[in-house]
């Protein structure tokens, strides 16, 4: 995975459980904001991104599974601190664990949704375009 310029690689998940007419998806949020998202984070010196995805859907939302198939596609924003834009690689877990407790639990909510309301948490987010494919990809685990 390739950092643009000195800006470490960023990696998020979408974290799906069930079986296709009763799929979730987990979405999360920091508790003082209104809007929601994916956990996602940098890919930390030594690990891949598969560990960096695994780090970053147990830390912040408590979940553990298993990751299914190559990132499901990429999508940027904007950070002021690193005062350019970031790209963020998405990979699909197939949640098996979900902890009562976990490290952010403090600073986020965890809440799981049908993909149509997902699809509606998620309108103004840009990894909104990769949810019906990350969906697709979850699905095509069992054929």
């Amino acid at each position: 995975m390739q950092a643009f310029g000195d800006v470490p690689p960023q990696v998020g998940v979408i974290a799906i459980r069930g079986e296709r007419e009763h799929l979730e998806v987990c979405l999360i949020r920091k508790k003082d904001s209104e809007a929601w998202g994916i956990p996602k984070g940098f890919v930390d010196p030594g690990d891949t991104p598969e560990q960096a995805v695994a780090n970053e859907a147990e830390e912040e939302a408590g979940l553990k599974g298993q990751l299914i198939g190559p990132s499901v596609g990429t999508y940027r924003y904007q950070k002021s601190e690193w005062r350019g834009w970031l790209t963020v690689a998405v990979y699909v877990l197939h949640v098996m664990e979900e902890q009562s407790t976990w490290l952010e639990m403090m600073s986020r909510e965890r809440r799981w949704l049908t993909p149509k309301e997902a699809e509606r948490h998620l309108r103004n987010h840009p990894v909104y375009s990769l949810l019906d494919d990350a969906i697709a990809q979850f699905n095509k685990r069992v054929e």
